[in-house]
């Protein structure tokens, strides 16, 4: 990667200075997947060859299943295209894909035997449906030969007759291993082709893909479609197929009946450090941020992406959208949009204390872990603590409702103090990279501007989508894509949700027989903020849903509120009307007087060990993920809804 000096920048128009960022035409990147070795950026080349070799080598020992083993966005996809196109350069190898993802449920299982069907020949197929039909007796295989007889089908009409056959009931069914083992014989084994055919099969995206169609797929592979002539290559995630994954509620029988699935694993390695140094320059150059970049940004996007190929594509991405459509970054370094995304993307919970999450009250957060991160040094230290350093630990003591000296001893004293701080701190405390990150950013150019900026939630950057789960575990109702798939944030991140987070069927997919158009319609929500603007994306969506949220500013008109009507949920804040405990002695006087004895649970952004107990006694919840509220509110409503 070029760094050399940037080009002469423009002049900031809100300062007169230069600015530090050029301006220019700049793309965004796909998420596609390599399907050419010229596009190979990352040395997987070697290893899909050699894949390749090894299929084709094995065509006298099939059948048998290759997985293709990775977490999300480190390369499946695009090795299984390399060893594709490989493939296509073998005599009589033939390949078909199937992405399991588009398919549903049981549909799953009939739509890959058909995606299979498809790739053999018309007189294949149709010799195949004749050979069934002359074994049976059944009205469909008669059906089945009159079609055949009374004109000719296309491939697709020849499968569906074949499907319609073998699938009539638990009898053809019990049949379709040996119809189909012939059928593929017939195929792979005539004497005009030397050597004999294989047909290579792709799966793709089976770790994104509920239980139901998981299992589907598998029996496929396993019980209709395990016969000699066909390979199965699938990409997948084998940690998210585990008992303790997706599959989480399989008997010894099922995870056995899994565990013989895959013969085989390939572990897409982790790429190394100049591969994805390289990998991160060629993102830069094709969207036009390369003078952007130096040297030593480039090593941090390596570090804290983990060289996650897909995770680097989304970073570079969000820096382009942040640093070339977002005028509050023309006053600030590169650097400084880099590693506001990267806090944003890695450590989103301590974001949204930085970032002026609603209640969050922490004023500074940054300086104030810097600050308990040094107090805790000294607090561990058997050594006195120096005359200079006293006065940073006697304030911050104060600061937090501590005397200053306690008389149980330094460790009692850091117990107490880490009672009163985010629940966060401690584990980040020994995180070097996010401590890392945190003094790179201080040491800024006019970082206490930019922090500033961001406390006051003015011209926050664009969310970068952080990674979603291995897999998904869907609705109760419906199928749900992966997270992410919506083009936005995963429900409940940064307090917004999603089109159809309650009840609206994502496009392409089918509600089932239970799914509610209006899920909420029985719950009613109190919600007592003091900054109501805060909380309007969870609102708005509750109320799409059906619920009745009535919004209370401070505790008298929650008060008011409690006395005309009794609501399924209370949601509150901690920190109004000037008392930075006022929500949890609202909560302990409703309990008190008996006027409130339902669920409740506080939304604030700074979570702490003191807070979550005293909530715990009061009965209440603490959180500060929207998320966490969607699943309260959700539980909420199935506690109401009337019995049928």
């Amino acid at each position: 990667m070029s760094t050399s000096a940037p080009l002469p920048p423009p002049v900031s128009p809100s300062t007169g200075a230069p600015a530090p960022s050029p301006r220019g035409p700049f793309v965004l990147l796909n998420d596609e997947p390599v399907a050419e070795s010229g596009a190979d950026l990352l040395g997987v080349g070697r290893a899909a060859r050699q894949l390749a070799g090894l299929l084709v080598a094995s065509r006298a020992s099939t059948p048998f299943t290759l997985a293709v083993d990775a977490g999300w966005g480190m390369g499946k996809s695009s090795l299984m295209r390399l060893v594709d196109a490989e493939l296509a350069h073998a005599p009589e190898v033939h390949t078909v894909w199937y992405n399991a993802w588009t398919s549903q449920g049981a549909d799953a299982l009939e739509g890959l035997i058909k995606s299979v069907l498809m790739r053999f020949d018309r007189r294949v197929l149709r010799r195949a449906l004749q050979r069934i039909s002359e074994r049976r007796a059944l009205l469909r295989a008669v059906r089945a030969v009159t079609t055949v007889a009374a004109g000719p089908l296309g491939a697709a009409g020849l499968v569906d007759e074949l499907w319609k056959t073998l699938s009539v009931n638990s009898q053809a069914r019990n049949e379709m291993r040996g119809a189909i083992g012939e059928l593929v014989q017939e195929w792979s084994q005539t004497d005009e082709f030397r050597p004999r055919r294989l047909l290579v099969v792709f799966i793709d995206d089976l770790d994104r893909c509920p239980e139901e169609t998981v299992l589907a797929v598998c029996e496929a592979v396993k019980v209709y479609l395990d016969v000699p002539g066909l390979e199965f290559v699938i990409g997948c995630d084998r940690s998210a197929l585990a008992p303790n994954g997706l599959l989480r509620d399989l008997s010894p029988a099922a995870s056995a009946f899994m565990e013989k699935i895959f013969q085989t694993s390939y572990r897409i390695p982790v790429p190394d450090q100049q591969g994805v140094r390289a990998y991160i320059d060629w993102c830069a150059r094709t969207v036009g941020i390369d003078q952007l970049l130096d040297e030593r940004l480039t090593t941090m996007l390596a570090e804290r992406s983990a060289r996650n190929p897909r995770r680097i594509k989304r970073l570079v991405n969000g820096f382009v959208l942040e640093a070339t459509l977002n005028p509050m970054w023309d006053d600030f370094a590169p650097e400084a949009v880099v590693r506001t995304l990267l806090l944003q993307y890695f450590y989103p919970d301590f974001y949204r204390m930085v970032a002026g999450a609603a209640g969050s009250g922490a004023g500074d957060v940054i300086a104030e872990f810097r600050t308990y991160r040094e107090v805790r040094r000294l607090l561990r230290t058997p050594d006195p603590i120096p005359v200079a350093e006293l006065p940073t630990v006697t304030r911050f003591l104060r600061e937090h409702d501590l005397p200053e000296q306690d008389a149980d001893g330094r460790d009692a004293t850091l117990s107490r103090l880490e009672r009163q701080l985010p629940s966060t701190f401690p584990e980040m405390v020994r995180d070097q990279e996010f401590t890392s990150l945190i003094d790179g950013l201080v040491a800024l150019p006019r970082s206490e501007e930019l922090l500033r900026r961001l406390r006051e939630g003015a011209e926050l950057p664009a969310v970068v989508e952080p990674e979603p789960a291995a897999y998904v575990q869907s609705l109760p109702t419906q199928a749900q894509p992966p997270a992410g798939a919506y083009g936005g944030m995963p429900s409940g991140a940064y307090g917004a949700m999603p089109p159809g987070a309650y009840g609206a069927v994502p496009a392409g997919r089918t509600a089932g027989p239970s799914a509610d158009v209006a899920p909420l319609r029985y719950v009613r929500i109190l919600w007592v903020d003091d900054h109501p603007r805060n909380n309007e994306s969870l609102v708005n969506a509750f109320r799409a849903a059906g619920a009745v949220v009535r919004i209370a500013e401070d505790s008298a008109a929650a008060d008011a509120a409690l006395a005309v009507e009794r609501p399924t949920l209370i949601v509150s804040d901690i920190e109004r009307d000037g008392n930075p405990r006022e929500g949890l002695e609202h909560l302990a006087r409703l309990r008190r007087d008996g006027r409130y004895d339902g669920p409740f649970v506080f939304y604030a952004g700074r979570v702490t060990p003191e807070r979550s107990a005293v909530a715990e006694e009061l009965g209440a919840r603490l959180t500060s993920s929207g998320s966490e509220i969607e699943r309260l509110v959700l539980r909420a409503a199935e506690a109401e809804r009337p019995l049928p």
